[in-house]
């Protein structure tokens, strides 16, 4: 079932309970004035009622209570939410299977990797408690290796969101001849973002002395960019007014920490994204495949765990996506070593085995299945993606 059918019920129950609440609402504020109103009579006249006119106009409070009938209002209005509530609770249960269990199939993980990528993953989210613990109880030691990176992270990212950019200066300078092979411009992004914040301290002589001593060394491949920030020495005290005021931008020191992490996983030879986050993110989106799948093999009394190949694609998004893939359009396998992608004369690709499918023999000609030029095998090249 599409979750767009699951949206729609909940739209309807979300609508019936706003409608049970505001009925609800108008029923007690109605109760309420009425009681404030017999209140007020009773208030008024404290000193002169007698205990009959009390008695009178309690009487008349419980007529007026029974006229409006509360309980009678308000149980059509319930009824209809509780019915609905039912049938959406129905409707999940039907549509989500629990026991994923079903989509499970056995692979022999390497334990000791699996546990330093959950250590890992709780290094670089800066629970380092958590991840001390979860070390110490899986007794891997060699783990804690993975601490002390991270911990320098962040502590530089922790000193950023106070807008204090020394930590991070002073680990790119470290790492300066690695983080050039890499062709990163960050050191000249954090100098320039802290020059920025020397103007805005009101100090145009500290700005010039800063930009002298660590803009210029890269006034070779940033000229124009330091030409600018010169400029902005003319608007000191007021550069949110001037032409070059979307250097002030917030924004700026949030993509400077997402770069710093950026290339700090980089030197460390890990991803950006979690390892960890990754693959729950990618379960996720292929489980309800997986789990129709078990269903319908279920059904047909096969075993799916035993295929080598799944029998339907599990679409994943493009940010799941490492490496190029080619798939024969001919035989809908997917390229590998064994079976690499081929070049045609005439543009077309296709895998190496049905090309040799389509010739019967190295030296034969054979006609290309999407246009009426014809080929051999020896004229075919392998692609490299």
């Amino acid at each position: 079932m599409e979750l767009g059918t699951i949206k729609d019920a909940f739209d309807r129950v979300s609508k019936k309970q706003k409608l049970s609440s505001s009925k609800t609402k108008e029923v007690i504020d109605q109760v309420a004035r009425e009681i404030e109103h017999a209140l007020a009579k009773m208030e008024s006249t404290h000193d002169t009622v007698s205990p009959i006119d009390q008695k009178s106009i309690l009487t008349e409070l419980n007529s007026k209570l029974k006229e409006i009938s509360p309980m009678n209002q308000l149980e059509g209005s319930q009824k209809e939410l509780n019915i609905g509530l039912s049938k959406y609770a129905k409707l999940l249960e039907k549509s989500f299977n629990i026991d994923i269990s079903k989509a499970y199939r056995n692979v022999d993980f390497d334990i000791h990797t699996v546990n330093q990528i959950i250590a890992s993953h709780f290094y670089r989210q800066g629970l380092f408690d958590l991840g001390d613990c979860f070390i110490t109880e899986a007794i891997e030691t060699e783990a804690m290796a993975l601490k002390s990176p991270f911990l320098e992270m962040y502590q530089i990212l922790e000193a950023m969101k106070s807008r204090n950019l020394k930590p991070a200066l002073i680990w790119t300078a470290t790492q300066r001849d690695r983080l050039f092979q890499y062709g990163s411009t960050l050191e000249f992004k954090l100098h320039r973002l802290q020059f920025v914040e020397i103007l805005q301290k009101g100090s145009r002589n500290e700005a010039l002395k800063y930009a002298k001593t660590h803009l210029a060394p890269f006034a070779s491949s940033h000229m124009v960019e330091i030409q600018k920030l010169m400029a902005c020495l003319l608007w000191i005290g007021r550069l949110d007014h001037s032409p070059y005021a979307e250097f002030l931008s917030p924004t700026h020191w949030e993509s400077l920490a997402e770069e710093v992490t950026r290339e700090f996983c980089s030197l460390l030879g890990q991803s950006y994204n979690s390892p960890l986050s990754v693959a729950i993110d990618a379960g996720i989106q292929g489980l309800p495949t997986l789990l129709k799948l078990a269903n319908v093999m279920a059904a047909k009394k096969k075993e799916w765990q035993a295929m080598k190949q799944l029998p339907v694609p599990v679409d994943l998004g493009k940010e799941f996506q490492f490496h190029s893939i080619f798939v024969c359009p001919v035989s809908r396998d997917q390229g590998s070593e064994e079976n690499p992608p081929m070049l045609m004369p005439c543009g077309h690709v296709l895998c190496k085995q049905s090309i040799v499918k389509l010739s019967k023999s190295s030296t034969r000609t054979f006609k290309c299945p999407y246009c009426p030029l014809e080929a051999t095998v020896s004229k075919c090249r392998q692609l490299y993606f």
